[in-house]
């Protein structure tokens, strides 16, 4: 029989999201739902890599999460968010942090084909760079991340601490390269390489948020 996951919804400012400190005894499944729309850079990520000029322009924050990789542009609506909970001990728990991401994939992976997308699967190679994945979290493809047609669609980090890890999960709902590209730092050339790769590399699930809300929840095992 699977395990309880209790969910719970946080609506808040998607600095508060990732500067609280989350509760680690017990899994536990939070959907967030950012107030404003924000750049959200990786916790070691150079914020030089992005103008903030550009983002002001375009009403964006620039803020930072605890966990690593690259920024990820958060809008309400456009972006499903889920933090998954996980304590040191659970049936889930996975010392080896490459292979901790596997389960979760796989998860995302069913509910995705419980919606329809019959074309997902879970990355379970080593990480895969390019040019620009140091910089942007959808450029890269890690260990339980979930593609559709060979382009990404839900990329994970993840935070880890004594008690436990905190899992963070993004499902794209809208993709348009040029909202992420046009916040680097450099020449509109640049800009526009960047933009042009993003699309290749990344794309929408295409389904509803809460009916993919749903199945995620559904899927946890």
């Amino acid at each position: 029989m699977p395990h309880a996951w209790p969910a719970e919804r946080l609506t808040a400012h998607p600095a508060r999201i990732h500067g609280r400190d989350a509760e680690l005894d017990d899994r536990r499944v939070v959907l967030c739902r950012p107030t404003v729309p924000a750049l959200v850079l990786g916790s070691t990520q150079p914020a030089e890599a992005f103008d903030p000029s550009l983002a002001a322009a375009r009403g964006l924050e620039i803020v930072r999460r605890r966990s690593g990789g690259g920024a990820v542009l958060v809008r309400p609506g456009r972006l499903l968010w889920v933090e998954v909970v996980v304590p040191v001990g659970d049936p889930l728990w996975e010392e080896d942090l490459g292979r901790s991401f596997l389960w979760l994939g796989r998860a995302w992976e069913e509910a995705l084909r419980a919606c329809g997308v019959s074309r997902a699967g879970v990355y379970e190679g080593p990480l895969m760079h390019s040019r620009w994945s140091r910089t942007i979290c959808f450029a890269g493809l890690g260990p339980g991340e979930v593609t559709v047609a060979g382009r990404k669609v839900v990329g994970l980090s993840q935070r880890r601490r004594r008690r436990g890890a905190v899992f963070q999960c993004a499902a794209l709902l809208e993709w348009e390269p040029e909202d992420t590209a046009g916040l680097l730092a450099g020449t509109e050339d640049e800009r526009a390489e960047l933009a042009r790769e993003l699309g290749q590399l990344a794309g929408p699930v295409g389904v509803d948020e809460q009916i993919l809300t749903t199945a995620f929840t559904h899927s946890l095992p």
